[in-house]
């Protein structure tokens, strides 16, 4: 354990780290800054301020669907570097690979948890053609904006300009707030 010598007292680090570790996990459970602050025997306005410390981009969750595409790892690397936080970003095998031995009931259900985890997004940007966009639309309840990237049906990867994706992106990081 790491110990630090404050004058008088003697601080462990560890229990400084273990405590915000807490301190998130269970504020991402859904407990409020008055919940998680009376459970831990701190005061509110300390999670509020952590919280500030470690914000990275304001407003609800975000996700990004994309298939088939051609540029994944490029697309991966925006989402990271926007805090996009829930994914579905396939080329065309992946795609064909989460139906691949699979029976009808298996594949629902994985179909199901995938729109479930969008579902908690307050914004889903989706990249697909006109069928799986209006699907979205029809499936997330959130603020869905689409982008059509060809004819349904796609039979090829699609390359998705990352500058087009980065631009709208920008547009929904707050004003003031960097990039990480």
């Amino acid at each position: 354990m790491e110990f630090i010598r404050i004058g008088e007292k003697l601080i462990s680090a560890h229990k400084i780290k273990e405590t915000i570790k807490q301190i998130l996990h269970l504020r991402s459970e859904g407990f409020s800054q008055q919940e998680v602050a009376a459970k831990l025997q701190i005061d509110r306005t300390f999670i509020s301020r952590l919280e500030s410390i470690g914000n990275v981009r304001r407003g609800g969750c975000m996700g990004l669907v994309a298939f088939p595409v051609q540029n994944k790892a490029e697309l991966i690397a925006l989402a990271n570097r926007y805090g996009v936080e829930k994914r579905l970003i396939l080329t065309n095998h992946e795609r064909w690979e989460l139906v691949a031995n699979k029976n009808g009931l298996d594949f629902l259900n994985q179909m199901m948890e995938i729109i479930e985890q969008l579902r908690q997004c307050d914004v889903v940007l989706v990249f697909c053609s006109e069928k799986w966009n209006r699907l979205a639309k029809a499936l997330l309840d959130s603020e869905v904006f689409t982008y059509e990237i060809g004819s349904s049906p796609i039979s090829e990867d699609v390359y998705i300009s990352p500058a087009r994706v980065e631009k709208i992106l920008a547009a929904f990081v707050s004003d003031g707030e960097e990039k990480q």
